[in-house]
């Protein structure tokens, strides 16, 4: 998944994942606490329009914008945090929009970095899957999580509520954040997009499968590796069961719909003798 900024901010992100890069891979160094300070920030400049509009500022010093954002937030996140955010602000960003969606993916880069290095990547991704298919399934629940004008505190503690021991702590935060700033967009959506983004991780695409019925390990596996010869590249399956399909598959990855069930056999059949 990639963010659509503009090239000076392409650049800034560029050099705020190197900074990012070199802290985690540090001894000692604690990915998912970095992750949440980091979540944390983009909700503080969320909120605090003037700070964000100073810390963006392409045509201030670069050194005092590093300085007033050590001085907000001294004692209150890590070091190894105040240093990514060092290279964020002291870089040219095209808005402060863009800083503030920058600073977001580094947050959700550090939380899935934690995951991967757990071995938990895995559970993440799946678990990401489930609740955006939760949300998508239940209309309430979806338009409640997307709404504007609902704060965002309110939102997280709902889907906390929802969510609280029945999955990984890092999945609770980037779940949390999703919902925090929907801004308007589906959740579903954008819970896709993490689970899009835990699965280049290990440079692979996702598959969305909707099965008639469940299916054996072998036959996800025999799936799997068509998949992968006909995309040429790994594919990670994401399956869930719809019992109206009929029988077979729907199978969706990125934009392209490999339509094998029952039901759109027939609704392919009603459409050529319409």
């Amino acid at each position: 998944m990639t963010l659509t900024l503009h090239a000076a901010s392409r650049e800034a992100l560029a050099s705020a994942e190197t900074r990012l890069a070199e802290v985690t891979g540090e001894a000692g160094a604690d990915p998912a606490a970095l992750g949440n300070e980091l979540l944390a920030v983009v909700d503080l400049l969320g909120r605090e329009i003037g700070l964000r509009r100073a810390v963006a500022d392409a045509s201030s010093d670069p050194g005092a914008r590093t300085r007033l954002v050590r001085s907000v937030l001294a004692g209150k996140v890590s070091e190894q945090t105040l240093r990514v955010l060092d290279a964020v602000v002291a870089a040219r960003w095209s808005s402060p929009r863009e800083l503030l969606d920058g600073t977001e993916s580094l947050g959700r880069h550090a939380l899935l970095t934690s995951a991967e290095k757990a071995g938990k990547l895995d559970a993440v991704e799946d678990q990401l899957f489930r609740i955006a298919r939760i949300v998508g399934s239940n209309p309430e629940l979806e338009q409640t999580l997307s709404d504007q004008t609902a704060p965002g505190d309110a939102k997280r503690r709902l889907l906390r509520d929802l969510l609280q021991g029945k999955v990984d702590d890092i999945t609770l935060a980037l779940a949390e954040q999703v919902v925090g700033r929907s801004a308007g967009r589906s959740v579903g959506i954008k819970l896709d997009e993490l689970v899009q983004l835990a699965a280049e991780r290990r440079e692979r695409s996702v598959a969305y499968v909707t099965s008639a019925s469940e299916l054996s390990a072998e036959q996800r596996e025999r799936l799997a590796e068509q998949l992968r010869r006909i995309y040429g590249r790994p594919i990670g399956l994401h399956v869930e069961i719809d019992a109206r399909l009929g029988g077979g598959l729907v199978v969706r990855v990125g934009d392209e719909v490999i339509d094998g069930s029952t039901a759109g056999r027939i609704a392919e059949l009603r459409r050529q003798l319409a």
